[in-house]
């Protein structure tokens, strides 16, 4: 097999608040491969978006490892981890943080003009096309409902054709019928672009269908069981 896109070796993480130091990851020894698709599953507080974190280099471990790429995150400087996430990772968060002043095509052409991306705003329309916003692409985010606003943030995540995408709760602001399309999208763009994609959910559906399931417990990750396959 290939060698690991993500790869995480005792990775702990701890924070200090005011109970003082709270310890959230705790020895945490993981691989991601490219291509593939996981969901990071367990109640809440268990460490999913946190882990989901370290693995964008969002936070830095407070000891053991995090690779991304055959890069160790821990090695490098905030310059670097951005310059990193700019041109290999697209993250798409439960609350969806468009720019407000910015028109949905100026939001999703934002990260490829950062990136020097000579057609920024063509590949802008080309992803937001792609979710079923091209007659949206002139409205702001207070025009667009939640759901489409979702859309226009997985088009931004998707637009620079990253190799990982990162999707903490995608559907946890959407009813149920929103929330199913996103799903539909974000399995569709690691198809067509062959992106590994690793997202943290509650929806039991969209852990089934992804590759694979990790289950955190009190921040460690539990056995991993075999899952049957799924009905033809």
């Amino acid at each position: 097999m290939d060698d690991p896109i993500l790869s995480l070796s005792g990775a702990t993480l701890s924070l200090t608040g005011n109970a003082g130091l709270v310890q959230i990851l705790k020895g945490i020894t993981l691989d991601v491969h490219r291509g593939e698709s996981v969901g990071l599953v367990g109640p809440s507080g268990s460490g999913k978006s946190s882990l989901l974190m370290l693995m964008g280099g969002l936070e830095r471990a407070t000891s053991g490892t995090v690779t991304a790429l055959g890069q160790d995150l821990s090695a490098m400087s905030e310059d670097q981890l951005a310059r990193l996430r700019r041109h290999h990772f697209g993250v798409v968060f439960q609350s969806f943080h468009l720019l407000p002043t910015m028109t949905a095509l100026e939001n999703v052409a934002t990260p490829l003009e950062l990136a020097g991306h000579r057609h920024a705003h063509t590949r802008a329309a080309e992803e937001l096309e792609a979710v079923g916003l091209a007659d949206r692409a002139g409205h702001y985010p207070s025009q667009l409902s939640g759901g489409e606003q979702q859309r226009v943030a997985l088009a931004r995540a998707a637009a620079p054709r990253p190799d990982i995408v990162l999707a903490d709760e995608p559907t946890g602001n959407l009813d149920s019928a929103n929330g199913a399309a996103i799903v539909d999208l974000l399995f569709g763009l690691q198809e067509r672009h062959g992106t590994t994609l690793v997202l943290v959910t509650h929806a039991p559906d969209l852990a089934n269908r992804c590759d694979r399931m990790i289950t955190l417990h009190d921040g460690r990750v539990a056995p991993e069981k075999a899952r049957p396959e799924a009905a033809e």
